[in-house]
């Protein structure tokens, strides 16, 4: 699986785009709360968007206690997430995750781990997940990690820019990113749970979109709030209004809190329902997450079955 080769090259910096943007917090949050009541897939067809799921999985370790065991076993986990006895009964073919996302320590790991699979590697950076570290070292960050065998990087922009409205000075911080990533596609972290308002959030993701993001996403993970409906609706909603600009399609990643299948099924529904089906693989759309497969491949046994196993049958490895 590779991203697509046509990329975002973005805009030059104009506040029209954004300027008036108002976001009525309440008409987001109503409009979210619909959309689990109003679309629902059950049986075949929840197992077929389950794996779909699957396969948009850019499956995460990012602990302070990650090991080269760790990430093995993520890899082996990554080229093999749901197990082959599940698949066959299903009539499915082998399938992998979008991608692994690691530390840029443990890169070398996952590239051993993965071999010739082809499995991209994302490795978050420019001092994630606060990023609270110069502009010089977030770019020597990125080449480090893209030297070292990363073909996704996932930064984190500096979220007193978004505070404070410097709207230019985050376009510019982002741009350089975008440079120093090369051919190596950039997902832009908002960490929305920090931005006090719904409106900073649209702002920000338009910025990031104009500065050359071929991604923005949600949350590091580490936020106390993480991805939410809510905030993803207004970030999708701008990738819309971009697309329609531009004609050039960026990408979602919902990233942080999102470990159970029907949470899954929720985001996949906001993608088809505000993008359409062109946003529904994993070159336009990833989960960040890790312990969202095991509950996924265990909703899935269940539909083969008709029985829940126990968790420990779906282990990362």
């Amino acid at each position: 699986m590779r991203l697509p080769e046509k990329r975002n090259e973005g805009l030059p910096f104009s506040p029209e785009y954004f300027d008036n943007l108002n976001i009525n917090r309440s008409a987001v949050e109503r409009r979210a709360a619909t959309l689990p009541a109003r679309r629902t897939v059950k049986k075949e067809y929840q197992a077929a968007w389950l794996l779909r799921a699957v396969s948009c999985i850019d499956l995460t370790t990012l602990a302070g206690d990650d090991t080269a065991g760790n990430v093995q076993r993520l890899c082996a986990k990554a080229l093999n997430p749901v197990r082959r006895d599940i698949l066959e009964a299903l009539g499915f073919p082998p399938l992998t995750v979008g991608a692994v996302c690691v530390y840029h320590n443990m890169i070398a790991d996952a590239r051993h781990a993965l071999g010739n699979s082809g499995l991209p590697i994302a490795a978050v950076s420019t001092g994630f997940p606060a990023g609270k570290i110069s502009l010089d070292q977030k770019l020597d960050e990125i080449r480090r990690s893209v030297e070292a065998g990363a073909s996704e990087i996932d930064i984190v922009i500096s979220r007193e820019l978004v505070i404070n409205n410097k709207w230019e000075e985050l376009y510019h911080e982002v741009k350089l990113c975008r440079e120093a990533c090369g051919d190596a596609h950039m997902k832009t972290i908002l960490a929305t749970g920090e931005i006090p308002t719904l409106t900073k959030v649209a702002k920000a993701s338009w910025v990031s979109m104009m500065a050359g993001s071929d991604f923005i996403k949600t949350s590091t993970g580490k936020e106390s709030v993480n991805a939410t409906l809510p905030v993803s609706l207004v970030m999708v909603r701008a990738i819309r209004d971009y697309y329609a600009l531009t004609g050039t399609k960026v990408g979602y990643k919902p990233a942080g809190g999102i470990q159970k299948a029907k949470q899954a099924l929720d985001f996949l529904i906001l993608i088809r329902e505000e993008l359409g089906n062109e946003w529904l693989n994993n070159q336009l759309f990833r989960f960040g997450a890790s312990s969202l497969l095991g509950d996924i491949e265990r909703q899935l046994e269940h539909y083969v079955t008709g029985r829940y196993s126990a968790g420990y049958r779906h282990a990362m490895a």
